[in-house]
Parts: structure tokens; sequence; C-alpha cells
């Protein structure tokens, strides 16, 4: 009888032992769905804070506006160039991890605006003789940016980024 008594009083600790630590409390299995939800919510969040930094950036390397921030005429053409492709492809390499956020379409469009915009550069300035000023350089930008349709490839980069933010939010 008494082994029957001990074994009895063991499977009983075991099998409340089993209970308290496996058996999924009413709290834990709320918790998860509120793990998804959360997990989901900053996911989101960090998606369109990516799509909020390109947006930033490809108005930044926009001709117009990187002109507007960089124009100086007291250095040369090439000087010039120099500065704003530097200025365009450090803006780029300080954005480059929002791609992991972003679709690939997304990404390239930014790819695509930054080298655009340093092919325009160097084209337009290999035309500029070599005793041209920073702001001849700037003065054959802006008059590409407002002729030319490929001028407004930010607005282009834009708008694919917004559409996508908006899929996002919906």
């Amino acid at each position: 009888m008494n082994n029957t008594l001990v074994i009895s009083i063991v499977g009983a600790i075991i099998i409340l032992f089993l209970v308290i630590n496996f058996w999924p409390s009413k709290k834990q299995s709320e918790e998860k769905p509120m793990n998804n939800m959360n997990n989901d919510a900053n996911s989101r969040l960090m998606q369109l804070q990516a799509y909020e930094r390109l947006v930033l950036l490809a108005n930044r390397i926009a001709l117009p506006n990187l002109i507007s921030r960089l124009n100086t005429s007291d250095i040369s053409a090439k000087e010039m160039q120099i500065l704003l492709i530097q200025t365009i492809k450090q803006e780029f390499e300080h954005n480059i991890t929002q791609q992991i956020y972003v679709s690939t379409d997304a990404w390239k469009a930014i790819k695509n605006l930054k080298d655009q915009s340093i092919y325009t550069i160097n084209q337009l300035a290999q035309n500029l003789p070599a005793s041209a000023n920073g702001s001849d350089l700037n003065k054959l930008l802006l008059e590409y940016s407002l002729t030319d349709k490929k001028g407004n490839l930010h607005e282009v980069a834009c708008e694919v980024i917004s559409n996508e933010a908006k899929n996002v939010l919906n």
C-alpha cells in the first residue's frame, strides 16, 4: 500500500507540474496575437519610414535642389562637378540601408535617379570650356532640368515611392 501511495503522489506531482508548465494560459494565448500585431505594426512603421527617407533622398539629390544648396560661384565648373557628384554619392550611401525595407522597384527608381543625375552632370560638364565656373555648370544643369523630361526624374522616383507607401498603408 505504501508503494501505491508513493506512486500516486509522484504521479500527481508530475501531472501537476506538466499542467502548470505546458498548458497554455489564457494570457499567453492572448499575447501571441498581440505580439504578431505589434510586429506587423512595427514592420509597417519601418517600411513607411524607409519610404519617407527615400522621398527625402530623391528630393535632396534632385538637380535643382542640389544646386540651390551647393550654389557657389567662386569655384570652377570642374570643382562644382566633383562637389555635386560627391554630394549625390554621400546622400545615397547615407540611405543605402533603406533598400532592406522597400521593394526592388522602389530601390531601382532611387538608384536610377542617382546614376542618371551623375551621368547628366558629367555629360553637361564635358560640354563646358575649361575656363567655365561653377555657376556656368549650375545654369546649364538648371536649364536641362527645366527643358528635358529626364531632368525631372526625381518626380518619377517620388511617384513610385509614394504609390508603394500608399499600398503599405492600405
